[in-house]
């Protein structure tokens, strides 16, 4: 709204703060744009259930209770969707963007929440048979739930803790390049199929993973790696 106009909003301004803020989640309406490849699958990444993520909605983190498939955001700058062109304020793929992109209205998110709520697009919409046996495995082995709890042990438990969660952290490692090479698809696609990595989410529970040389992982707390930088 501009200074001396003090009437309500009804179109856009291509200002890209929608656009900046977040990149959106995806609904069964969104299958036809990967289907035809306008939204390839190195282009997006799923949010598993538990998994801590920022809610759009309520404006705070949460948990998500089920699983989203969500555009990936821009790598260089860390906020905003990778589609979005910043520089010409504009939306690359605009005549053919998700769901929830064509219901945004700034000033009325009535459209947008209609949307919000509609069935969204899960891993099972676009995959079959090899690929949905590796999740579902991967899905056992490394649930948030688990994470969290083992996570919230480590005070009582110590070492068996600790062991569990690097065990943990090795499977989800070691099972994305054996199922690009299994299943022949890309290394882009791997936070489409099974997440994130573990040794990056791992840090919203103020814990951080190190690599060693024999390619072993140390579990250490985020605090004494901050600590030590400082």
């Amino acid at each position: 709204m501009s200074k001396g106009n003090k009437s309500p909003r009804k179109s856009c301004v291509r200002c890209g703060e929608c656009c900046l803020g977040s990149s959106p989640s995806l609904h069964i309406k969104d299958l036809p744009l990967l289907e035809t490849g306008v939204i390839p699958r190195k282009a997006l990444f799923t949010v598993r259930k538990g998994e801590t993520v920022w809610d759009n909605i309520s404006r705070r983190v949460t948990v998500a209770d089920r699983e989203m498939i969500k555009v990936r955001e821009r790598e260089e700058s860390g906020k905003g969707c990778v589609f979005y062109d910043e520089a010409g304020k504009a939306c690359s793929i605009y005549l053919h963007r998700p769901a929830q992109c064509s219901a945004m209205k700034c000033w009325d998110p009535s459209d947008f929440l209609k949307v919000y709520s509609s069935p969204k697009l899960e891993r099972s919409h676009l995959l079959s048979g090899g690929a949905l046996t590796l999740i579902a495995e991967h899905e056992k082995r490394c649930a948030y739930g688990k994470l969290e709890d083992l996570v919230a042990q480590i005070r009582d438990n110590g070492e068996e803790s600790v062991r569990e969660i690097l065990n943990m952290l090795r499977f989800d490692s070691d099972l994305r390049p054996m199922a690009s090479e299994k299943l022949a698809i890309e290394s882009s696609e791997l936070d489409f199929l099974f997440g994130r990595p573990l040794t990056r989410t791992i840090r919203k529970y103020g814990l951080t993973v190190i690599q060693q040389s024999d390619d072993s992982f140390l579990l250490t707390s985020s605090a004494c790696q901050q600590e030590e930088r400082g």
